[in-house]
Parts: C-alpha cells; structure tokens; sequence
C-alpha cells in the first residue's frame, strides 16, 4: 500500500503531502482546487506519459515521490526483483519512486534511490495499483477489457492454464511462422542451393591455395624472361670463374688469388697486411660459392620453358575468371568456407520442413486442448461472476439489474485463446440484455465497475485501488451504497478515492481535503486531514455548498453516524 505521497510544483500544487496508509482514503476539495492532481501524480509514480502543462507556472519542473510498504509475497518479490534489476535498493519491503517532470517536456524516473526508465514505473505498477477513472471506465467497454476482468476473477486454476496456453501459443507461432517461411521461400532456396553448388564445385575443382594468383604471377615473369636471365648468368659465371677466355684474361678468382700471394709475401715487413690478405682469401671463398651457384642455376634451366610458361598461364587464367566473380582470391577462399555451411543449411530444408510440419501440428493439437480448457474454465468463471455482480448491483441501487458475461469460442486461435468475452446489461425486467459498451448509462458503469472489483477482490487482490469520481452521475442512497463497497473492498485493500459527495466520503477512514488558497495573484492548494468538526463542515460543503449550514451540518453528522455503522453491514 502507498503510505504517503509527496507533491511539488504539480498543477495548482505547490507543495503537498497525502498520508495515506491502510483503509478507505477520501480526497475532496473545491472545484480547482486540485483534486484531479492527485490522480496524475499517481499516475506519473506509475509510469503514465507526462504533459509539461501540468508543471506549475513559474517552476522548472514537478515533482512527485511516493512511500510504499509492501506486503510479503509474489506480488513484492517480482517488485523487488525487477527494481533490484534496475539498480534500485529494496530494504525492510520499503520501496521508494519518484518522478520528475521538466517544463520543457523531460521526464525521469527513480526507484528505490536509482534512476530508472519510465518503463520500469510502468511494468511495477501493474502489481502496485489498479486506476479506474473516467477513461478506465470506457476500457471496460471493450471486448478484450471484458476478457481480462473474466480472467482475473477465474483465480489461479484459469491463471495457470492460460500462462501455459501462452508459452505453448508462443512456442507455436514461432514454429509457424519458420514453417510458411521456409515453405514460401522454397523455390527461391532450392535455386540458390543449385547455383551455389555449381559455384562450389567449380572453386572445388580449381582448388585454389592462400596467395597462390601472387606466386603464378611471379613464375610467369620468370619464364617469359629466361633467355635474358640465362644470358646475364653465364656472362657473370665467366666473369667471376671461367676456362673459356684467353689465359692473358684472368677472372675474378684468379685476380683475388694474385692479390693475396702479392700480400702474402711481403707481410712478414709489416703485420698490417695480414688481415687484409685473410679478407681477400674470404673474398675468393665467397665468390667461389656464387661462381658454383651460377654455374647449377645454368644448368637447371638448360631447358625449354615453353611448355611450363603454357601451364602457369592457364592456371592463371583460370584463377582470374573466378577471382573476377568474387572480388579477391581471399573472397574466393571466404566464399567457399561460408558457402558449404549455407549449402547445408539449404540442403536441409526439405528435412526441416517435414520436421516443423509435424511439430506444428503436434503443438497446434496442444494448443487446441488448452483453448478447450480456457473456455471451460471462462465459462464457468463467466456465470459465477454475473450471479456475483447482479448480488452487487442490487445494493448499488440498481435492484432490478441484471449482469451476463457470454463466452464465444470462435475457430481461431488468439494469444489470448479463441474467446470472445462480452459483459450485457439488463438493467429492468422487460429489457432485452445489451452490452455494457452500449446499454450502460455512464452512473450505471461506474456502479458496474465498482460491483466487478468487490466480487474480484476476493479471487484476485490488488494492493491498492484509485477511484477517481467513480461517484459520477450518481446520488443519494445509490451514493450511499457505493461508499459503502468501498469500505468493504477496503478491507482487503487500500482504497483511494477522489470524490464529490458526501455520501461516498463518509465511509472513509481517512478523510484528506485540497484546500484552494490565494495571494492574489497566484492560486495554490494544500492537503489537511481531516478530523472531527473540520470533517463535518467538510461534508456540509460537499451536501449544501456551505461550511456553516445547521441543516448540512446535521445531514453530515448522520451520514458518518450510518458510515460508523457499516461494520455489522460489511456482509451486506
């Protein structure tokens, strides 16, 4: 429940705190004097959108933080796991929120000490708080509204088959909908599943190797040059070593050999020609070593070539056809590792297919079965919970009404099942039963409202409720009656309502007023609690528009005197 909530800046608030606690809360107030601030910075705590206009003039943002003490159970710890999730604190089931909303249209949110997103207000409040109000009242005219409500009533025996019926409906339209992929796209795969095996088969038999186009390369440069390297060899070969030129012209070997018996013979006169003797005779080593090396390089390319040059050329060109449809030979290379696992993915598709073809059909006949139960279970809840309501109604002023919930299974398969949920109204004897959406005066649907939420309330309890003038369109003992639902569903809940009749105010255990103030200039509201004869002329203001009429005064005093009485008809 919210313990208290704290306001500042927000609409004609300029600071305020509503302690609230357990029971049956009243806010009233003048007209302006910010009675529907109250809802929206509930709603802002629960993650609704927020409208810059609704920040007070002249400040630069509102604020809102409210107190929340939460029960153990599922209901707190899939709180505290998800603010925990968020980087929130969650101590002694104390939770904290908070929302600031910036003039110029910024937003933030805070839980438990962290900013979070919006979203998280919003998925947390779902287990926090239920809202009704003038737009919550027109929800309930739809269909799938309808639905929900028949399905908080059903408990936990209907919650559980309908959790499963939407993990088995998940399950199966992600199979489905693979299987109308794969079965649409067949054609389209098989040909690329052909192409893409004529490609790797002609990369297969090439059978192309890393850097190999660079290597042919280099090779055909060296064929298509052999003359002239064979030519420039052998004239270096005899220059450096050679038995074919005249003796008067020594080669390379023979002047290096000279000039070292030159030194040879005189360096015993000066020791500083021996090394350069030993580099010379190193010299005549090394270049006996590139003579020999010449003379094999020679003799391995004594033959033709042609032959050899033919093959490295159409090896080359065969490379470049395929190169030219992949880019690079790295890309061809890349293709054909990429391209065999997607060729047996595509391969597989016929298997695939069959598989998923019968596993669709396996899961649609599961599927099929929990529908069947969802229906069951509907249309037992269905009829419980229209004999509950029609029990509410006759204490709500509407005696004579009648309340049907009707339960169509269509062929189709929904996340929801194949339900259709509509809630009819037969509000006199004599009257044909129309839908709420369509037969039900806006005071009718309050009441209507507010009779589903204290029959559920016993199957599925909410935290907190929040009424905002669910009292609209009604009065008197209709008025009466429904101050006195609320206290009861106060009994299991905290209840919250904005309200304008007296009548309604009177059952709560907590009275809170808004109370309109003015410099002169600038309007702003405060909160009060009210007690004792505050509360009495409250009430008087809210029967006769006067504080201080003896008349109001005395039908306020006898109002809380039949609230004060409501415990022995809490049954009623």
């Amino acid at each position: 429940m919210i313990e208290d909530i704290g306001i500042r800046d927000l609409g004609v608030i300029a600071e305020a705190t509503l302690p609230l606690g357990p029971g049956f809360t009243a806010v009233t107030g003048e007209t302006g004097a910010g009675k529907t601030m109250v809802i929206t910075a509930i709603g802002l705590l629960l993650g609704a959108r927020g409208d810059a206009g609704v920040v007070r003039a002249g400040a630069g943002q509102a604020w809102v933080d409210g107190r929340w003490r939460l029960s153990a159970g599922d209901r707190a710890d899939r709180i505290s796991t998800r603010v925990q999730e968020a980087g929130g604190e969650f101590e002694d089931d104390e939770l904290i929120l908070g929302r600031a909303l910036m003039a110029e249209g910024r937003s933030r949110a805070v839980a438990g000490g962290r900013t979070v997103p919006l979203g998280v207000l919003a998925e947390i409040g779902d287990d926090l708080v239920v809202v009704h109000g003038q737009a919550n009242q027109q929800r309930l005219r739809s269909g799938a509204a309808q639905r929900e409500v028949l399905d908080r009533f059903g408990g936990p025996p209907l919650h559980r088959v309908r959790a499963e019926y939407e993990r088995a409906y998940a399950e199966w339209r992600t199979a489905a909908d693979e299987l109308a992929r794969l079965t649409e796209a067949h054609d389209e795969r098989t040909r690329e599943a052909t192409e893409l095996r004529l490609a790797l088969d002609e990369i297969e038999r090439l059978d192309p190797q890393p850097g190999e186009d660079t290597e042919l390369r280099d090779r055909a440069i060296r064929l298509e040059s052999r003359e002239e390297l064979r030519l420039a060899a052998a004239q270096a070969h005899d220059l450096l070593s050679s038995q074919s030129v005249a003796d008067d012209a020594p080669d390379a070997l023979g002047l290096l050999e000279a000039s070292r018996r030159h030194l040879e013979r005189v360096s015993g006169h000066d020791a500083a020609l021996t090394p350069i003797a030993e580099t010379l005779s190193t010299a005549r080593y090394l270049v006996a070593d590139a003579a020999t090396d010449l003379a094999s390089y020679l003799t391995n390319n004594e033959a033709d070539g042609t032959q050899e040059l033919d093959t490295v050329q159409n090896r080359r060109a065969e490379l470049s056809a395929v190169i030219r449809r992949y880019g690079t030979l790295d890309e061809v290379l890349a293709f054909r590792d990429v391209g065999g696992g997607r060729l047996l993915e595509l391969d597989s598709d016929d298997d695939r297919i069959a598989h998923l073809t019968t596993s669709v059909a396996t899961q649609f006949a599961h599927l099929s079965d929990l529908a069947a139960q969802l229906t069951e279970l509907r249309a037992a809840a269905a009829e419980h919970l229209a004999s509950a309501v029609t029990e509410e109604l006759a204490v709500l002023a509407m005696p004579d009404a009648q309340m049907s919930v009707v339960v169509e299974a269509s062929d189709d398969l929904h996340s929801h099942g194949r339900d259709s949920v509509a809630m009819l109204l037969k509000p006199h004897p004599g009257a044909d039963p129309r839908p709420i959406a369509r037969g039900a005066s806006g005071g009718e649907l309050s009441r209507v409202m507010l009779a589903i939420e204290v029959v559920i309330a016993g199957t599925d309890p909410v935290p907190t409720f929040v009424f905002d003038e669910i009292d609209a369109g009604v009065g008197g003992g209709a008025a009466i009656e429904i101050g006195r639902r609320l206290a009861r569903l106060a009994q299991t809940s905290q209840v919250i309502v904005v309200t304008h009749l007296a009548q309604v105010a009177a059952f709560a255990t907590n009275h809170l007023s808004i109370v309109k103030g003015s410099d002169g200039t600038v309007t702003t509201s405060s909160v009060r609690r009210l007690r004792g004869a505050d509360r009495e002329s409250e009430m008087a203001r809210l029967l006769s528009g006067l504080t201080d009429s003896a008349s109001g005064l005395e039908h306020a005093r006898e109002l809380l005197a039949i609230a004060g009485s409501r415990s022995t008809d809490s049954n009623t």
